[in-house]
């Protein structure tokens, strides 16, 4: 910006008042976010939204308990035992529970309720679990104007991610290889990743993967520049504060040698993360 430093010069970001310098600070960080929404929320509108206490049958591996009961792929799993199903865990849970002993289980099929009674193998084949079922959870189709909160709930799920990194980390709850920080290195390998597995989905299929990927780097760009981090949006933000609530404001020589000394130091460490990307590439499944 122009005297994006020094308030002598006229006209410049320093020399304006307080709610501009506010306004234009927060404005960056601001549009990454919003672009972050507009990307979850297009990938939701051509997705839906899975309805995740809810629990639908995917497939039934044929000659198994649930295949000789009678439940189909289709079916719409309501009890287990008389015991709403509210999660595809719960079900694992209940049928890990009741393994040789008979289970009933209602499904709804076409509007209709039906109930089933087997029995859960305690050594089943290979890949089919207990009763031979695969779940997933129904999706919702939902317009794109429908779909705009649920974009803002995942950016806010984003940020939350960000914000519990560091916690992880110290409670040995993620590796640090997992939450190590990238450059532009290394986010391309991983949108090459993002790439290679786009290309398995049919050619008239939008880039949904691509689209999410980068709604997630929109999303952390903007939180993180408004961390209160000098030399970020973040750090200069936290200086108007003072004017804001005692009238006063910092010094700009004071100010300007902080986000000089933050500047230097965010960029030792980009140094040493593109080392890190070139001489260690991020491992990706």
């Amino acid at each position: 910006f122009k005297g994006e430093n020094d308030p002598d010069v006229e006209g410049g970001l320093a020399s304006a008042n307080k709610w501009k310098r506010l306004g234009t600070l927060l404005s960056g960080p601001f549009m990454n976010i919003l672009t972050g929404i507009l990307l979850f929320t297009i990938v939701i509108s051509q997705t839906g939204i899975p309805q995740s206490n809810m629990v639908q049958i995917a497939g039934v591996a044929p000659g198994s308990p649930a295949a000789e009961a009678g439940i189909l792929e289709g079916d719409m799993l309501v009890t287990i035992n008389s015991e709403d199903v509210d999660s595809m865990e719960m079900v694992s849970d209940r049928i890990s529970q009741n393994l040789g002993d008979m289970i009933s289980l209602t499904v709804i099929r076409s509007g209709e309720k039906m109930k089933f009674s087997l029995v859960p193998r305690e050594n089943p084949p290979e890949g089919e679990g207990a009763i031979g079922i695969l779940m997933q959870n129904p999706v919702e189709e939902v317009g794109f104007f429908r779909a705009i909160p649920f974009g803002g709930r995942l950016a806010w799920e984003q940020v939350k991610q960000i914000v519990s990194v560091p916690v992880l980390l110290i409670r040995g709850q993620v590796e640090s290889e997992e939450a190590r920080l990238l450059s532009p290195k290394g986010i391309y390998d991983v949108y090459s990743h993002v790439r290679e597995e786009e290309r398995t989905i049919e050619d008239d299929q939008p880039s949904l993967n691509i689209a999410w990927f980068f709604g997630v780097i929109s999303v952390a760009l903007g939180f993180s520049n408004l961390l209160p981090i000098p030399a970020l949006d973040g750090g200069r933000i936290l200086f108007i504060l003072p004017e804001i609530f005692i009238g006063k404001r910092v010094p700009p020589k004071y100010e300007n040698f902080i986000h000089f000394i933050g500047y230097i130091t965010l960029l030792v460490i980009m140094v040493y993360v593109f080392y890190q990307d070139f001489a260690n590439p991020i491992q990706l499944r």
